[in-house]
């Protein structure tokens, strides 16, 4: 129950900017990265499940990737879009602890998720010949099972402090979304001892899994020198790929949480990176540099346009 001094019911979002003309730029702007990173990351999904010959655990953790990734832009894009166009921008109290709980959801499954694709590039390369025993079906969907564990565990203990905080003052919030730090500078009460489990719960796991997983891909490029020149291009080719997406996700989070609790002006950019930009990046990364998923692509559009004509030339 929200205690009885809560006497804000909504909340006033800032946004990016105040200028009415910056404002009509960033609807467009952020209007078409929204459009891309949806049918992006649907593409990957629609084409993973449509091709037999990415059957591979790789790409069964990419198709969910792909979800995470729709589901978290989702949780942000619209409502900053609709705000974008909007003389006042007004949040409803419950309405910010449902966009708190599902961006950090979406983010902390992503982030779990994230680890077990680095395991599973690490047996494909290191244990070859055990890859398809150590990752068979019954493996990789405990491991997805526990990513979306770990995204709603992490979410549900932000959200448990921050939504019986009493909210009795201002309710102006300098940023484009409801999180955790704007929202602990408005509580009317003493949110240090909250702040640093924040850090904890957030910006220390964030720099401890970055730091293995940088070591992690550390090992797997330094098992490839047993390679041979071909198997050594294709392994490079996914790893830089997934270790360009860790960089993109954690550099920012680590920024973002691992200090106590305060805001700087450069928070709203940040943010735009990893919650607005990020996930339209994530599906043109492994696309671009992934010759099995290009070809993939390729296949499922010559088979749908050579239906179209079959379809057209089909007497009515």
């Amino acid at each position: 129950m929200m205690t009885e001094r809560n006497n804000v019911t909504e909340f006033v979002l800032l946004g990016l900017t105040q200028n009415p003309g910056g404002q009509k730029a960033l609807f467009v702007l952020f209007l078409l990265i929204y459009t891309v990173t949806m049918v992006g990351n649907l593409l990957i999904v629609v084409t993973v499940i449509s091709s037999p010959s990415l059957g591979s655990p790789m790409y069964f953790f990419l198709t969910y990737l792909s979800l995470m990734d729709a589901g978290y832009s989702t949780a942000v894009s619209p409502k900053l879009i609709i705000d974008l166009l909007s003389d006042i921008k007004t949040i409803s109290l419950p309405a910010c602890m449902g966009q708190l709980f599902t961006e950090h959801f979406f983010a902390g499954a992503e982030v779990f998720l994230l680890v077990i694709m680095a395991y599973d590039r690490y047996v494909a390369i290191c244990k070859p010949l055990h890859y398809l025993t150590i990752m068979n079906r019954r493996v990789c969907i405990v491991l997805l099972v526990v990513s979306w564990v770990g995204g709603f565990g992490h979410s549900v203990v932000q959200l448990a402090f921050v939504y019986n905080l009493p909210f009795c003052g201002p309710n102006v919030i300098d940023h484009f979304i409801c999180d955790m730090y704007p929202l602990l500078e408005l509580a009317c009460t003493d949110t240090y001892i909250i702040g640093l489990t924040v850090v904890a719960n957030g910006g220390v796991i964030c720099m401890v899994i970055f730091i293995l997983l940088l070591m992690s891909y550390g090992v797997i490029l330094n098992h490839l020198k047993n390679h041979s020149q071909e198997g050594r291009r294709k392994a490079l080719s996914t790893c830089s790929s997934h270790i360009t997406v860790v960089v993109l996700l954690f550099v920012p989070c680590i920024f973002m949480y691992v200090r106590p609790v305060s805001t700087f002006p450069i928070d709203k950019s940040i943010s735009v990176i990893f919650m607005v930009i990020t996930p339209m990046l994530n599906p043109l990364i492994y696309t671009l540099r992934n010759l099995e998923m290009k070809n993939a692509m390729r296949k499922l559009w010559c088979r749908n346009s050579a239906t179209d004509r079959m379809r057209r030339h089909l007497p009515h």
